[in-house]
């Protein structure tokens, strides 16, 4: 059965879009939220933000500086309850 897992990026932003990344071979749906800082693109960052878009993982942020899908953070709370895991970084 496929979980619903959402990834919240926070402190060790490159360390958790590798997590997230590895979350995808189960075949299971990966959300990656970013949250409050503007994300900073180095090669690893970027490799594993390519690759998420890739695997059809969602990627959303509360800060507008971030190119991804925008959310509040109240919205993000509301969807947290959907997910069956979440793990935060």
């Amino acid at each position: 059965m496929k979980k619903k897992i959402a990834i919240i990026v926070r402190d060790r932003k490159s360390e958790a879009l590798r997590m997230a990344v590895g979350a995808t071979l189960s075949n299971d749906e990966v959300s990656v939220f970013i949250m409050d800082d503007k994300l900073e693109m180095d090669d690893d960052t970027s490799v594993n933000i390519e690759m998420l878009s890739d695997l059809k993982a969602k990627i959303f942020s509360n800060n507008p500086e971030n190119p991804f899908e925008q959310k509040t953070t109240e919205e993000i709370a509301r969807m947290l309850s959907e997910y069956d895991v979440v793990i935060p970084y």
